[in-house]
């Protein structure tokens, strides 16, 4: 489930793309840092999660939710200086390729909202307090449509598409 406060993501890359080429980790790497990159230009001090920081980034965060993606940390995520989350990454693997996807929060959830509709309302609190927004990271709004269109531009740049 989604909202008007996440921006999201998705990159189709073939099989043997130079990102899928040293694992899985290292395509997380990368869209990671790209989201980081692309972030700070909008005044969002955040950076990713290398993988021998998880467990301790995990622990220092409190309690996890295993049925949200923004419940937990996985490696190359981008988080803020207290380790709260702001970027979340998947993946699905094919046979015909990989689909890397991100979410970005721009604006504070409705976990009330979310929690409440996949029936776990007592999580809320636990989400709230794991997270963190674009706005409240930058001390003002940050377009989805101006985030959304700088991704865009760095991924078609990064990618050789531009």
């Amino acid at each position: 489930m989604t909202g008007p406060w996440m921006v999201g993501v998705s990159v189709a890359l073939p099989h043997g793309h130079p990102w899928l080429c040293n694992g899985l980790l290292e395509s997380y790497r990368r869209l990671g840092q790209l989201h980081v990159a692309v972030l700070a230009d909008l005044g969002v001090a955040v950076h990713s999660l290398p993988a021998h920081e998880l467990i301790r980034a995990n622990e220092q965060a409190g309690r996890t939710v295993d049925w949200a993606c923004f419940g937990s940390l996985s490696p190359w995520e981008v988080v803020d200086g207290q380790g709260r989350k702001l970027v979340g990454l998947a993946q699905r693997r094919q046979q015909t390729g990989v689909l890397l996807v991100a979410g970005t929060l721009t604006a504070r959830p409705d976990w009330s909202l979310l929690c409440g509709a996949m029936g776990h309302p007592q999580d809320e609190p636990v989400l709230r307090h794991r997270t963190v927004s674009c706005e409240e990271l930058a001390g003002r709004p940050i377009a989805p449509q101006e985030l959304a269109s700088k991704l865009k531009q760095a991924l078609g740049c990064t990618l050789g598409l531009a």
